[in-house]
């Protein structure tokens, strides 16, 4: 099998070569601290060896329930979760779905997400939605506690008690939390739901290769072997004894921070397919949540080709001269179709009849890259030979690995969250949360 690759000669021209070679050492023992466990958030390593650590009877069990609940005819299979509990199965499960499948159908069930939001209309929306149709769930949560999923959890739950009945309903509920303690974990032993384990020392937005991402992407009708085994030898080929020229993750990790140093303060993640648009929210949390802190880091940003071209195409162009773009190339699309002649030609384009969609696709790529180069923006490509299972865990591994040692580089924790408490407070508060007595007075006088 081929791997990804990495094209760094479109940054060249602004930061050199040597000056990006020449963190191959201090990535090296960045690298080093990862395997170790002996860097800062030590105790969120856990998804370093994560892939390689996956047995075979781990894989079998996300398989066997996933074909316990299709026994069950299920039309839609509904995982509440937020941030890193759900980013990451929908950005796989988006990105190898037929992009109308929720028009078409096929035997599989169609995984719907809850709990990423406190919309009402949503949920009222999927409430009603669920009323007709058979259907499970999986619930994410180490505590049980998260405002978004225990709100949606508790409005699904009682509907699903309510239309299957308390006894069939425990069938079809799962619970993905913590091994001991929290307010779900407690609830899943009390009801008897089919539980998986979310390590404790894998934090949500590492946690895809986890059942937090692979069950629902089992139950979607995937193959998770293939997920997995891409992210192994990603692995294999990014640990800290693979020499800097060879490890594209050091690589990736060195080209940004130098980027950064050199004034470029945005990232844009760029796809030319828009079953990628997914996988880049899943990315943006990544790096977002891993390295924003400490007033440092780059700020991810991301766009789908060509649409955005005609939206923010423009602003990249020819605004302020502080983003690079790493774009995501797919090699080989999964269909083919031709431009068709037109007798009367009104629209000028038959020079274009007989080529394939995808070669006129990979020319704006291309074309593209070169005008956003010649403006000011430096580019970097990764290349994905094929949109499959496979590659797509080579590169969630890879974004995961080079995150890591991209924060180790800007000497933060890239494994904590602090910032992200603050708006809970807050919003806890306003509500008149018990035990925020004081808050609640003190952020009403601010009102």
């Amino acid at each position: 099998m081929q791997n990804i690759s990495l094209k760094l000669d479109k940054s060249f021209g602004f930061i050199s070569k040597d000056s990006v070679f020449g963190y191959a050492e201090e990535i090296r023992k960045h690298n080093e601290a990862l395997h170790q466990q002996t860097g800062k958030g030590s105790d969120f390593l856990g998804w370093v060896n994560l892939p390689t650590s996956i047995s075979e009877d781990e894989l079998a069990d996300y398989e066997l329930t996933a074909k316990k609940l299709k026994e069950k005819k299920i039309d839609i299979f509904v995982v509440i979760g937020i941030g890193g509990s759900y980013l990451g199965a929908k950005a796989v499960i988006d990105a190898l779905s037929d992009s109308f499948i929720q028009l078409k159908g096929n035997d599989q069930p169609l995984i719907i997400f809850a709990g990423q939001n406190i919309g009402e209309d949503y949920l009222a929306e999927l409430r009603d939605l669920l009323q007709n149709k058979e259907y499970a769930l999986a619930v994410i949560s180490k505590s049980g506690t998260t405002t978004e999923p225990a709100i949606a959890f508790r409005l699904l739950k009682q509907e699903l008690e309510t239309k299957y009945g308390k006894e069939e309903a425990r069938t079809r509920i799962i619970a993905v939390t913590d091994a001991v303690r929290g307010a779900l974990k407690k609830l899943a032993v009390t009801e008897g739901y089919k539980t998986y384990v979310i390590p404790d020392n894998v934090g949500g937005r590492y946690s895809v290769l986890t059942p937090v991402g692979l069950l629902a992407i089992a139950v979607a009708g995937f193959d998770i072997r293939a997920l997995v085994q891409g992210a192994v030898d990603m692995e294999k080929v990014s640990g800290p004894d693979v020499p800097f020229e060879k490890n594209l993750p050091a690589q990736y990790a060195a080209v940004r921070n130098e980027l950064y140093r050199s004034g470029k303060l945005i990232e844009i993640l760029v796809n030319y397919n828009p079953k990628l648009h997914y996988f880049a929210e899943w990315w943006k949390q990544l790096y977002g949540e891993s390295e924003g802190k400490e007033g440092k880091g780059i700020f991810p940003a991301s766009v789908d080709f060509t649409s955005d071209l005609h939206s923010m195409g423009q602003y990249i162009q020819e605004g302020e001269r502080k983003l690079f773009e790493t774009v995501i190339s797919v090699a080989k699309p999964d269909n083919e179709l031709l431009v068709p002649a037109d007798p009367e030609n009104l629209d000028g384009l038959n020079f274009l009849s007989g080529k394939r969609i995808d070669e006129v696709n990979k020319m704006a790529e291309l074309g593209t890259m070169l005008a956003h180069v010649d403006g000011g923006v430096p580019n970097l490509q990764i290349e994905m030979p094929q949109l499959n299972e496979y590659y797509l865990g080579q590169l969630i591994y890879f974004f995961e690995k080079a995150c890591g040692l991209s924060g180790y580089v800007l000497q933060v924790n890239p494994f904590d969250q602090p910032g992200v408490e603050a708006y809970k407070k807050n919003m806890f508060a306003l509500l008149e949360k018990p035990g925020y007595e004081e808050a609640t007075k003190a952020i009403k006088a601010r009102l």
